[in-house]
């Protein structure tokens, strides 16, 4: 039975080229007081105990472009199961609610997964310097940390996103690389 509430999904990172789930709307939105940030550690995904990457996390502070998605109400339960099992697996993200402008100017309420800097994977406000250090030769189960920076830069692109920190980490990365 539906309550009249429009279920919301805000996506900034993976979840805005691959949402894995069946949605009835896609828009562009911006989140305010939160920052795309590679400020969570990765030691299973994207690098080890031993040699860390870096992932997403949404940290404090400015303001976020990402894609919002409707998802009927018949398909919520499904995808709100998808969504946790997706974003929680080391509970390094705290699940929210939270308002954002969809490009349309009209505000709506999202659920969204921000940063938990309580967690041990909680890296905080990095230098571009130290993310670059991080990132560059870290490698995890879902291969190489700079593959997963790339692949970020190059969708926020695709998206007409110019996210001006992620170009400047790119770039220092491919730097080491010598890419």
């Amino acid at each position: 039975m539906s309550d009249g509430v429009e279920r919301w999904v805000f996506g900034y990172g993976s979840l805005m080229w691959r949402p894995g789930f069946s949605f009835v709307e896609r828009t562009a939105a911006t989140l305010h007081g939160r920052r795309r940030a590679f400020c969570i550690y990765s030691v299973h995904h994207r690098g080890t105990y031993e040699r860390p990457g870096l992932v997403l996390g949404l940290a404090p502070g400015g303001a976020v472009r990402g894609m919002a998605y409707r998802v009927a109400e018949a398909d919520w339960p499904a995808v709100y199961d998808y969504l946790r099992e997706r974003e929680q697996p080391t509970e390094t993200y705290v699940e929210a609610r939270r308002f954002v402008r969809l490009a349309t100017g009209r505000r709506v309420e999202c659920l969204v997964f921000l940063s938990d800097a309580e967690r041990p994977q909680w890296a905080g406000a990095l230098s571009l310097e130290r993310q670059a250090d991080l990132i560059t030769g870290a490698v995890g189960l879902s291969g190489p940390n700079e593959d997963y920076l790339r692949d970020l830069v190059a969708h926020l692109r695709q998206e007409g996103i110019v996210d001006r920190s992620m170009e400047r980490l790119l770039a220092l990365v491919e730097g080491r690389l010598g890419a």
